[in-house]
């Protein structure tokens, strides 16, 4: 199966390839206006797109940092840890004219899923690319939960594999603006 090429992002004003099998949340339940989220059909991987409002207050690493607590802070984690944050280089990016800086983070957090009292350790990758001309923080997210063992992924299924980095980093890299207005009059 293919990747899905350009796939359109808040109404076409983005666009970016996704791993093969992506299966758009908003299909199933509601997802807020700035995301659009997607999860594998049988692992518990997710893609998230977010647009937020920039965090001038913070700089460099510490944004990857801030924005990475900001939102296990938001899904209740347990226990967080940063594992790496590295510079991304713009150059890689489809987005480079509009993003002068880029991080990339990965890092672990204990995370129970809704209606669950167990937590998980989930291994979080995060790119922060931050537009500030727009005011905006741009963050992709990658969840890669534990393996599930119920999991059907024998020789005769013909469902996708897991998703891996370098599908993120795909992501993550074809990402591609069309069209500014998404941001409001400038």
């Amino acid at each position: 199966m293919e990747p899905t090429r350009d796939y359109p992002l808040f109404g076409g004003a983005f666009s970016a390839i996704l791993p093969p099998g992506a299966i758009d949340v908003s299909d199933l339940r509601p997802v807020p206006d700035n995301q659009e989220v997607f999860c594998h059909p049988v692992t518990d991987q997710s893609l998230i797109v977010e647009l937020l409002e920039l965090q001038a207050h913070v700089r460099g690493e510490a944004a990857a940092r801030y924005h990475f607590e900001d939102v296990g802070g938001v899904q209740g984690a347990r226990a967080q840890q940063v594992d790496s944050v590295q510079t991304l280089s713009s150059e890689s990016l489809a987005l480079r004219t509009y993003c002068p800086e880029a991080w990339v983070l990965s890092g672990k957090q204990q995370v129970a899923k809704e209606n669950q009292q167990v937590a998980k350790n989930v291994t979080v990758h995060q790119a922060l690319l931050r537009l500030p001309q727009y005011q905006t923080d741009l963050l992709l997210t990658f969840n890669q939960p534990p393996p599930d063992n119920r999991s059907s992924l024998g020789p005769g299924n013909l469902s996708p594999p897991p998703w891996s980095l370098g599908d993120f980093e795909q992501l993550v890299t074809s990402l591609n603006l069309h069209d500014p207005n998404i941001f409001g009059p400038q």
